[in-house]
């Protein structure tokens, strides 16, 4: 088994997309480790805040199964896959971390640089597998969270009910 973990982004009607994507996860993979929801302006773009959170599973998938496994969760809760790279989605999943593994994923490595670069990723990252090591630098995700400038990232704690 392969411990996973996955990013979740939106800010198209976020708490109907995010409650979904995590009963679809549940649904594929079993069961999920949640970090905390939070709230953040977007980047790159001006429009609604996002809401972010990190899933973590395990699975004996192989990285393409579970790839595919979450582009059909998200075309299914309505993403354009023709849009802007920086611009509203209604959910976006990104695989962060596959185990230890370091490798190219169509146009993204794996480990996702997104980690490093983004407070609305290593935050909920860092709340969650805050122990675990990143498999490039080595630090743990707790040490990257605790060397980012993150003044200019803020995030808001939010409660994210499971049920309406």
């Amino acid at each position: 088994m392969t411990e996973i973990f996955v990013g979740i982004g939106s800010n198209v009607d976020p708490e109907k997309y995010i409650r979904s994507a995590l009963i679809e996860l549940a649904g594929s993979f079993g069961v999920l480790r949640l970090s905390p929801v939070y709230r953040n302006r977007p980047v790159g773009f001006d429009g609604d805040d996002f809401l972010n959170m990190v899933v973590a599973f395990d699975s004996d998938l192989s990285i393409e199964e579970v790839a595919g496994a979450l582009g059909r969760i998200e075309d299914a809760n309505g993403r354009k896959r023709d849009e802007a790279k920086f611009g509203p989605r209604t959910l976006d999943l990104d695989l962060l971390v596959y185990g230890d593994k370091t490798l190219r994923l169509g146009n993204h490595d794996i480990p996702r640089d997104e980690i490093t670069r983004y407070a609305f990723v290593l935050k909920p990252l860092s709340d969650l597998a805050g122990d675990r090591s990143h498999p490039v630098s080595g630090k743990t995700y707790e040490q990257l969270w605790s060397e980012f400038d993150d003044d200019d990232h803020e995030l808001v704690p939010v409660p994210l009910p499971l049920v309406e």
